[in-house]
């Protein structure tokens, strides 16, 4: 299980703040050894603290992941590059480790699941994923926010799906 670094009390926020999520579910996962923690703008080469920084208003996260649009801070510094590298940091953490599922925190131009803040750093946000939700699903990783706990758990707990592969005398020939 990826999980945002920020919802396991790192202090890794644009404002050197956690988001910690308490929840016997996450403690659940930690003692059983499922957690990767990951934090995208870090692993992109961020700085904490940071500016704030949101996709530019009108595009999405498949805008900047196909180099057609930009994430910004509020005085117009560029830092797309930084959120690409870390999704696919985080593309690649999930990798190595064989992690399926994700736990990402809502509304980051990062880490969104349903929504994102709409570029005009007023608060306001738009519907849509942000660039390493969407990497991760694009890749084939269930991803869900941190207020569905239980379906990212009942997620982790299935058996991937895949084809049988029949043992007997109907196996295929090896």
């Amino acid at each position: 299980m990826l999980v945002s670094a920020c919802l396991l009390g790192s202090r890794v926020r644009f404002d050197g703040r956690a988001r910690t999520v308490a929840d016997e579910i996450v403690e659940r996962w930690r003692a059983e050894g499922r957690i990767v923690a990951h934090c995208p703008e870090v692993a992109g080469g961020l700085p904490v603290p940071r500016p704030p920084a949101e996709i530019e208003p009108g595009a999405d996260a498949r805008a900047v992941l196909e180099g057609r649009a930009r994430i910004l801070t509020p005085d117009g510094e560029d830092v797309t590059r930084h959120f690409v590298d870390g999704a696919r940091a985080a593309l690649a953490a999930a990798t190595r480790n064989g992690a399926r599922t994700a736990l990402l925190k809502e509304s980051s131009p990062s880490c969104g699941l349903h929504r994102v803040y709409d570029g005009t750093f007023t608060g306001a946000t738009a519907p849509g994923p942000g660039v390493t939700a969407l990497l991760l699903q694009d890749h084939g990783v269930a991803v869900f926010c941190e207020s569905d706990l239980e379906a990212a758990d009942a997620r982790l707990r299935t058996p991937p799906a895949g084809p049988a592969i029949p043992d007997g005398p109907h196996a295929p020939p090896t």
